[in-house]
């Protein structure tokens, strides 16, 4: 099969790249703006084979979008491309909103163009696939689960242009009839993973002796999901989903933030010990403005129906995660050097006209 994947240069975008390429032998183009969160090296493994291919451009670029899909014939559209960083969208939210509702429109738009072209089983067999995150259903209490029921009560703009985004999805199969397919997962981790993003900000911090943030008092609890875990998931969805249905992709891994940052702590310790034991780098910081207390997936629909099961416990995952960045030094060192050196993000708004 012939895919289109937005994003596939970032994080999720590049693990779902090489599930199709190395793992299932798929074709596939890959569309992305090459922002900072985006590495070529996250799909070089890809490339190499010949089955992948990068195309560098902006997704609001609408006339382009349209230009792309109709040249590069695909059988699917996977649009990850997103801005992601909840941190960044309190401080910067224009990006957000440009990227991830004007973009996805604009990718919607090209979809269906291209879909109205089609004939027969290609017409049939087409599937536009939106990825999208659990932050969109708000917060949970001590108990519950976000099911693809739950009522969007996002809290951030990031969580808001999401929610906008999934929306404009569903409007797009309700009134254009094309077939769409949506997800929200949770938390994802594992390699590649930019280093602004938790795990991979406090493995690396760990690593160099500095402060390890917690914000607030460390109690607000996630669902973690490995990355690639989710790239099956995605792949799975996409190809054999119902057209107009919502799947939620979750790893039944609760943890508090502090716990997180514990286990990383341990981890290291146990694979490069150091005098003094990481856990005594924790600081708690102020709390990020609009923290969601609590999300937990329940990700029953996507198991029974399609027949997906997480891989990775946690603690196997995040071994996988920690052993890749003391393993991959040559790809987070630039990162860390020239994009981002691990300051804190999102403080306050700054406003623009």
């Amino acid at each position: 099969m012939k895919f289109i994947v937005t994003g596939g240069a970032g994080f999720i975008g590049s693990a779902l790249v090489r599930n199709l390429v190395l793992e299932q032998g798929a074709e596939v183009v890959v569309v992305d703006k090459m922002t900072y969160a985006a590495n070529r090296a996250n799909i070089t493994p890809a490339e190499a084979t010949g089955g992948c291919r990068l195309i560098v451009e902006d997704i609001c670029n609408q006339a382009a979008m349209q230009e792309i899909v109709a040249r590069e014939t695909p059988q699917q559209i996977l649009h990850l491309a997103a801005e992601s960083h909840v941190d960044r969208s309190i401080s910067g939210p224009r990006d957000f909103i440009e990227t991830n509702v004007i973009g996805t429109y604009s990718m919607l738009e090209a979809a269906r163009a291209y879909w109205a072209s089609l004939q027969g089983e290609a017409k049939d067999t087409f599937r536009f696939l939106h990825v999208s995150t659990d932050e969109v259903y708000g917060s949970l209490g001590d108990d519950g689960l976000f099911r693809e029921t739950t009522p969007y009560d996002p809290s951030s703009p990031y969580s808001a242009s999401k929610a906008a985004s999934d929306h404009l999805a569903h409007a797009w199969h309700r009134t254009y009839g094309l077939p769409v397919v949506v997800s929200n997962c949770s938390n994802n981790y594992g390699p590649y993973h930019f280093p602004e993003k938790l795990i991979p900000l406090v493995i690396l911090n760990a690593l160099e002796g500095k402060p390890l943030p917690v914000y607030g008092t460390g109690a607000n609890v996630r669902d973690w999901l490995y990355v690639d875990d989710h790239a099956r998931a995605l792949s799975l969805i996409a190809t054999t989903g119902r057209v107009g249905q919502t799947y939620n992709v979750g790893g039944r891994n609760e943890r508090t933030n502090l716990q997180v940052v514990e286990a990383i702590c341990d981890t290291l310790d146990a694979l490069r010990p150091t005098a003094m034991p990481r856990r005594d780098l924790i600081t708690f910081v102020a709390d990020r403005p609009g923290h969601d207390q609590r999300y937990a997936i329940d990700a029953t629909k996507l198991e029974t129906e399609l027949g997906w099961q997480a891989q990775e416990t946690f603690e196997t995952g995040l071994r996988k995660t920690v052993s890749w960045y003391l393993d991959n030094p040559d790809w987070w060192q630039p990162l860390r050097k020239s994009v981002y050196s691990g300051e804190r993000l999102g403080l306050e708004a700054a406003v623009k006209a």
